[in-house]
């Protein structure tokens, strides 16, 4: 099969083309400052993934449902509360932790963050969760969403054994680069794409620093805003 593309559409927004073919958009805050032109009205999308409620995560979401009919896939409060904001949303509910969801042939699992998870309006939106996602040829990608580091990635590891790891490095509302080299210690990974920084000045930490603090071996694949690489 084809390989897995992903590409960093700026702060923790991503796109993932499939060995199968399908799109799969994860926390679409295609507004961020960082999005490139290009990538702020999508051609397609099969499925939403998102990791929790804060705006920068759900971004346009609702939007995109209304335009693409795309499955959603999201943590049971912010499922439900999408649709009471007018998303198109199918009636099957949303995960919790722990739960797997196969769509379009993909599978989800919602696993540990420590984050918060409310709307603008401060609506509670469940808890903040990371996201493994295994394609159709077994490629695994986890991406941990707004989170600190903890202890218990040892049994992200042990159980999904992901590939890939999608990290927050900027610090301030995440893990900064220090923090994040120990995440790679307790993963495992070989390679980790960095997200979640430099948005904003409060979103300091860098890929570079990044490399400074993780384990010898592991390759930071550093992205331009619109950049893709294959894993």
């Amino acid at each position: 099969m084809a390989d897995v593309s992903v590409t960093w559409l700026g702060h923790a927004s991503f796109r993932v083309d499939s060995p199968g073919g399908k799109r799969v958009y994860v926390d679409p805050w295609l507004g961020n400052p960082k999005c490139p032109d290009s990538e702020k009205e999508p051609e397609r999308m099969d499925v939403i993934a998102i990791t929790h409620g804060h705006s920068d995560h759900v971004g346009e979401a609702v939007d995109l449902t209304k335009q693409f009919k795309p499955a959603v896939v999201a943590m049971v409060e912010i499922k439900g509360w999408l649709e009471r904001q007018g998303a198109e949303v199918d009636e099957v509910p949303g995960p919790n932790k722990g739960g797997t969801v196969e769509v379009a042939g993909i599978k989800f699992t919602l696993v540990n963050a420590f984050h918060s998870s409310s709307s603008n309006d401060l609506d509670y939106l469940g808890e903040a969760a990371g996201i493994v996602m295994e394609l159709e040829n077994g490629t695994k990608l986890y991406f941990a969403g707004d989170t600190c580091v903890f202890g218990d990635m040892q049994l992200i590891a042990r159980i999904y054994s992901p590939d890939v790891a999608i990290l927050p490095i900027g610090g301030h509302f995440t893990m900064d680069p220090r923090e994040a080299g120990v995440a790679l210690e307790l993963l495992g990974v070989e390679r980790c794409i960095p997200c979640h920084y430099g948005t904003f000045p409060l979103l300091a930490g860098t890929p570079d620093e990044l490399r400074e603090h993780a384990p010898a071996g592991v390759e930071v694949i550093a992205l331009e805003a619109g950049e893709t690489t294959t894993v």
